[in-house]
């Protein structure tokens, strides 16, 4: 069952300006430790790219947050919900903490595609409520 479904459009030319006000704490602040290891690898052979990461992850944990109903409020937090590549290269969440406590209880699993094209990522996440015997 369809527990909730959110989408996110981010204007990359605003991760830029912020990155460029805020410099590499902005990727503290949003990316989790082993999505900031993959920011760092593909920002150092690549700045431009290292910035379509950050905002494809920012706009999937905005989809993300809409989904579960949260918002950005507890037990939601940017760095508790992290948007890793599987082996094939879609994307899967992975959550810690509180969060991943919280959306264990309530039986739910996720669903989540990113894009990005010139100036702007989008990402849509669905989740769904496990069937619980």
């Amino acid at each position: 069952m369809i527990h909730g479904i959110g989408t996110d459009i981010c204007d990359i030319r605003r991760i830029r300006a912020s990155f460029e006000r805020h410099g590499p704490r902005l990727a503290h602040k949003i990316l989790g430790e082993a999505e900031l290891a993959e920011w760092q690898r593909r920002g150092a052979r690549w700045p431009e790219r290292g910035l379509r990461y950050l905002a494809t992850r920012f706009s999937a944990k905005e989809a993300f947050s809409k989904a579960v109903g949260l918002g950005m409020r507890l037990p939601m937090h940017w760095r508790r919900c992290e948007i890793l590549n599987q082996g094939s290269g879609a994307p899967r969440i992975v959550l810690h903490g509180a969060l991943r406590d919280w959306f264990e209880a309530q039986a739910l699993m996720a669903h989540v595609s990113v894009s990005d094209e010139s100036e702007y990522a989008i990402s849509y996440c669905v989740v769904e409520r496990r069937d619980v015997p």
